[in-house]
């Protein structure tokens, strides 16, 4: 293989490039934390969705992760990542236009709120499956967490300040137009990735090679590397009980504890702010105790973050508890989150990133919507507060795995493997 000019003349760490990147997810990511808020609100609040449709919403949500992801992850590894990213941004915002448009005339249903929630699940993968093996293109091997790190800061500002922005406008301009934001949020990210310059690198693939040999090899791989398959079956277990939890997470807090919208936002709001705390710290964090013990705390705070959550009632005095739980949870999960990904990228291969994280999200994220149909009929048996349970339960399995495995020895973050040179995505696709 040959490296183009162009290529081998760019800078390997592109600081103007990683802010735009930065910034582009900070954009999508506050305005998808507005209609976390506004979307829920819509279905339980306004349209008076049943436990079984909002059930159904969830797993609608997810069930791109199962579906799109592996194809995704292979695109992103075969084609340039930006226009796929620019893509994505601006199929969301389409989509989600269409909620304030139809509660405008007083034609908004569940029905509408399922399509938008597939085709907004579909963007996301997309996007997140090029913007997450995008990042070792920007940065070197040894800058990766300190990158993830800002990438993490400003999804938790993002995530807080979203959470707080959306209750804020639910009060006052209602729900559907609140979503308006994360229209706009698109919008803007799809600008700045488009004001990307780093040159991209693609493998050049055997002319008439399919997508699903693609696959199949990147499957291959992530199922011989060691680390990587431990740290995506961990994952892959947590990600399963959480999904089931936050099916009626947000039911159970309106519902159940008659938590005001306003303070639903002011919950979650709070918990951004842990969570910048941990992405801010995480480097410190892995560096002080080992990358391995990082790792395994964050996902040992899981489970025994929702004791309080489970024995919770209604009133003030619970609803600060929930907050400041959370806002813990969340900065272990942060950091945890920082540094597995870091690894991850640095031990994989550049020409099976997009593959890699594309496996992560199929086995993690993919389980979602298994997670959403379980949860529906356990709370028809259960009920909502033992179904959340059960979540909590199911995530002792992640920890137990990362203990048995020699993540827990980990120290320092291995080193990369040998870097292949790749020609330009220009050249590759010629």
């Amino acid at each position: 293989m040959t490296t183009s000019t162009r290529t081998s003349k760019a800078p390997r760490w592109a600081p103007s490039d990683l802010r735009l990147l930065v910034g582009s997810e900070g954009a999508s990511l506050s305005g998808s934390a507005v209609s976390a808020v506004a979307i829920p609100t819509l279905a339980v609040l306004e349209l008076h969705a049943s436990t079984t449709q909002i059930a159904a919403l969830a797993f609608l949500g997810q069930l791109p992760n199962a579906v799109v992801a592996l194809p995704a992850g292979a695109l992103s590894d075969r084609y340039p990542k930006r226009p796929q990213m620019i893509c994505a941004d601006v199929a969301a915002a389409v989509a989600l236009v269409t909620i304030p448009a139809a509660a405008m005339g007083g034609m908004l249903t569940i029905g509408q709120l399922y399509a938008v929630a597939v085709v907004l699940g579909i963007a996301k993968i997309v996007h997140g499956a090029a913007s997450i093996s995008y990042l070792p293109v920007l940065v070197e091997p040894h800058r990766l967490q300190r990158a993830n790190s800002r990438l993490g800061a400003a999804s938790s500002v993002a995530d807080s300040a979203g959470s707080n922005l959306g209750a804020a406008l639910i009060g006052t301009v209602g729900a559907a137009r609140s979503v308006i934001v994360d229209v706009l949020s698109y919008l803007v990210s799809a600008f700045l990735v488009w004001r990307i310059r780093t040159p991209e690198t693609t493998a050049p693939r055997p002319q008439g090679r399919s997508l699903a040999r693609d696959i199949s090899e990147g499957l291959h791989y992530v199922a011989g590397q060691p680390t990587i398959r431990t740290v995506i079956a961990a994952l892959s277990t947590l990600g399963f009980g959480l999904a089931i939890m936050n099916t009626y997470w947000a039911y159970y807090l309106l519902a159940v504890l008659k938590v005001t919208p306003t303070a639903f936002g002011v919950i979650m709001g709070i918990g951004g702010v842990g969570s910048l705390a941990g992405a801010l710290l995480a480097p410190n964090i892995a560096s002080r105790i080992g990358i391995g013990p990082a790792i395994i705390v964050g996902f040992a705070v899981s489970p025994l973050a929702q004791v309080p959550l489970l024995l919770a009632g209604p009133g003030l005095r619970w609803q600060v508890t929930l907050a400041l739980v959370l806002a813990v949870q969340l900065f272990w999960a942060t950091a945890s989150g920082t540094s597995q990904r870091s690894l991850r990228q640095i031990i994989c291969d550049p020409r099976f990133q997009g593959r890699m994280q594309a496996a992560s999200t199929t086995v993690t994220a993919g389980a979602r919507p298994l997670a959403a149909a379980a949860a529906g009929a356990l709370v028809l048996h259960l009920g909502v507060r033992t179904t959340l349970t059960v979540g909590a339960l199911l995530q002792l399995v992640p920890v137990a795995l990362l203990l048995l495995s020699p993540v827990r020895t980990m120290r320092h973050m291995p080193a990369p493997p040998p870097r292949t040179a790749l020609p330009s995505a220009r050249e590759g696709s010629s």
